[in-house]
């Protein structure tokens, strides 16, 4: 196998796992325990993981996050909605990503697909985001093209807001949208926090052909203070813990509802 392809595969093992060991390598590719580490150690220099003893994990943006962003009990249901969001971005799209930990795993997901790493003269993808955390983990992909909206940071969040958003997000024409809500009803819709983030939200979506509500099975149900004024709510990915009468729900209300099944850990296999 030749070295372009054992990296490649390291990224899908990482992609699909959240972590890998040496171990995992020399097994699954039959190499050495020192070209295991050696690829590793490549893979980390372009910043595309974070080396571990013994292993690595996805890369770790180099700042501290607000506290949503490092204790997540739903991180499992979000990487799978990630996944199954990054599957619908074809290579050379203009994508949306509001802030917010689902939309953070989908910047996670891009950011390892292979097929947006390879050669190309040209962005292999563009990113719009309000989020600065979210620019800061796709800026080092050098095929990726990021533009942050400018505005007032939200320290809560790490999300900008307010008219300087507002000006740069009525300039652009975006293939998708995808964002992130504290509570998801069929009747209210996507609802937010903060009022300043929902008109964002709003916004992106409106400027975007396709848009897609990204939130696992606990927002289900919940409703907060803000809503997506403007916005008619039609796609929604979320994780498979939504019961058969809430999908039913959204979908009698017209939306179209994709379930993603979380992977389950080893353990859990056995």
């Amino acid at each position: 196998m030749e070295k372009t392809e054992r990296l490649n595969a390291i990224l899908d093992l990482l992609a699909a796992q959240g972590h890998v060991q040496v171990e995992d390598i020399v097994s699954g590719l039959r190499v050495s325990p020192a070209t295991a580490r050696r690829d590793l150690d490549a893979l980390a220099a372009q910043r595309l993981l974070t080396r571990t003893r013994g292993g690595a994990t996805m890369e770790a943006v180099a700042y501290d996050l607000p506290t949503r962003y490092t204790r997540d009990d739903h991180a499992a249901e979000k990487q799978a909605i990630a996944q199954a969001a990054s599957a619908l971005v074809p290579r050379g799209a203009v994508i949306g990503l509001c802030g917010g930990t689902t939309s953070t795993a989908i910047a996670q997901a891009l950011g390892l697909r292979r097929d947006l790493m390879e050669p190309s003269n040209k962005p292999t993808l563009t990113v719009v985001t309000n989020a600065i955390n979210i620019a800061a983990q796709l800026v080092v992909r050098p095929n990726i093209r990021v533009m942050v909206t400018g505005g007032v940071v939200n320290p809560r969040s790490y999300e900008l807001v307010g008219p300087y958003t507002d000006t740069i997000l009525q300039r652009v024409a975006l293939d998708f949208a995808f964002v992130g809500v504290n509570g998801l009803d069929p009747e209210v819709g996507p609802t937010v926090n903060d009022e300043a983030e929902a008109a964002v939200n709003s916004l992106m979506s409106r400027r975007a052909s396709e848009t897609y509500i990204v939130a696992d099975s606990s927002k289900i149900g919940n409703r907060s203070f803000a809503t997506l004024g403007g916005f008619v709510f039609s796609n929604l990915i979320t994780d498979n813990g939504i019961t058969a009468d809430e999908k039913a729900a959204f979908e009698a209300a017209g939306i179209q509802v994709t379930v993603a099944a979380p992977k389950r850990a080893a353990a859990d296999r056995r």
